[in-house]
This record gives structure tokens, C-alpha cells and sequence, in this order.
């Protein structure tokens, strides 16, 4: 077998092994997680608006909870005083009884108001609750996702592997200055270094050579390396 015959099994697993890489760079998997991922990255942008408010409404709440409790801690110690003391003035008690109206009246505006509070965190709520639905089920959907694509890059990478091992095979016979002029050209040339010439026709370009090339091609020693005219690629008559 010629160099050059020996060459064009070279391009042969080059352009198989360039195949198996393109597979595994462009898996439908990759394109579904990528999906997943803006899909993801949308919904949390969407819902951080509701959730921040959510959060402010919380602290409001919380707030007058808090001062909701003092105020029962004081008109507990108001009434205990006014009811359970023995309050031997009228004024005295008429100033605690004032004292006592107004706190609850207080207290019933603050209870209110985290009526208020609650019912607008409710559909809130709500709405977060079907956001982390949806982030539950994205994430589930992405771990599928991933290990289908964990599978089929196993399985190119098994076929990377031995098409890489039969390359060192390959690769051994060929002089070295034919296989840098091939690897230079294959880098420059879309992975296709070498191509045989079908009738006048170059099977890189897929040109046609005027007759006197290809007969002077045709009519080349062996160790003679020829190119095309058109795409510069070896040319394996």
C-alpha cells in the first residue's frame, strides 16, 4: 500500500473521529439542559419580585405581632389593676378605664392591619408555591437530562477512544514530512487533508481538473505529492 493510500485511511478515521466529536458536542441532551437552565433562570427572575415583597410584608407582620404583644401585656396589666385591685378612686379608675379603651382600640387597628398583612401575602404565597413547583420539576427534568447525556457521551467516548487508537496505528508507516503537509493542510481545509481524484473530479471540492492536470497527476512518480489546483488538498490519483 502507498503512502498516500495509507493516508487516505488516515483521513478516513480523521473524519470519523471529527464526526464522533461533533455528536458529542451538539447531543439533543446538551441543547435540553441549556433549555432547562433559561427556563430556570427566567422563572427565578420572575418570582424574585413577589418573594422580596413577599418577605417586606412578612417583617410588617411581624412588627405589629410584636407590638401587638405589648400592647395585650399592657392592657393586661391595666386591667388587672383597674378589676383586681380594689381601686378605692373614682378618678383613678376612670383614667385606667380610658387607659384600657384606648389600648384596645389600638390593639384592634393593629390586629387589622395584620389582616391586611395576611391577605395580601396569601395569593403571594400562592404564586411562589407554583414557582418552587415548577423549579421542582425543571430540576427533575435536568437530572434525566444529564444522565441520558452522561450515557451517550460514555458511549462516544468509548468510540473516540478506539478510533484515536487505531489513528497511532495508522499514523506509524506514513513519512513524517507527508504527515505534516497532510496536517496542515487538514487544519486549514475543514479536516479534509487528503482526497482522491474520481475521473477529473476532486472528491475535496468536488471540482474538475482541466485533462492536462489530471494526466500529468496520473503520470507523477510515487513519491511525487500532488494537490489540487482549486482546494490544495493531497491528491491520490
Amino acid at each position: 500500500m502507498s503512502d498516500l493510500e495509507r493516508l487516505l485511511e488516515l483521513q478516513e478515521n480523521d473524519t470519523a473521529t471529527d464526526r464522533a466529536r461533533h455528536r458529542r458536542v451538539t447531543l439533543p441532551e446538551l441543547a435540553a439542559i441549556a433549555e432547562l437552565d433559561a427556563t430556570e433562570t427566567g422563572l427565578r427572575a420572575a418570582i424574585a419580585g413577589p418573594t422580596e415583597e413577599r418577605a417586606a410584608l412578612a417583617r410588617e407582620q411581624k412588627r405589629i405581632e410584636d407590638e401587638v404583644a405589648t400592647l395585650s401585656a399592657k392592657i393586661a396589666k391595666v386591667s388587672h389593676r383597674l378589676y383586681e385591685e380594689g381601686l378605692t378612686s373614682p378618678k383613678e379608675a376612670q383614667d385606667l378605664q380610658a387607659d384600657l379603651d384606648s389600648l384596645q382600640r389600638h390593639q384592634r387597628t393593629l390586629e387589622d392591619q395584620i389582616l391586611e398583612l395576611m391577605e395580601q401575602i396569601e395569593p403571594l404565597d400562592v404564586q411562589i408555591a407554583e414557582a418552587d413547583e415548577r423549579l421542582s420539576a425543571i430540576a427533575a427534568d435536568r437530572d434525566a437530562q444529564r444522565a441520558s447525556l452522561a450515557a451517550a457521551q460514555g458511549v462516544i467516548d468509548t468510540e473516540i477512544e478506539g478510533l484515536v487508537g487505531a489513528r497511532n496505528a495508522l499514523v506509524a508507516p506514513i513519512p513524517v514530512g507527508l504527515l505534516d503537509e497532510y496536517e496542515r493542510i487538514r487544519a486549514s481545509s475543514g479536516g479534509v487533508g487528503v482526497a482522491r481524484l474520481s475521473g477529473p473530479t476532486c472528491t475535496g471540492c468536488h471540482l474538475s481538473l482541466a485533462a492536462a492536470e489530471v494526466d500529468a497527476i496520473r503520470r507523477a512518480p510515487a513519491d511525487v505529492f500532488n494537490h489540487c489546483p482549486d482546494c490544495g488538498r493531497l491528491l491520490v490519483p
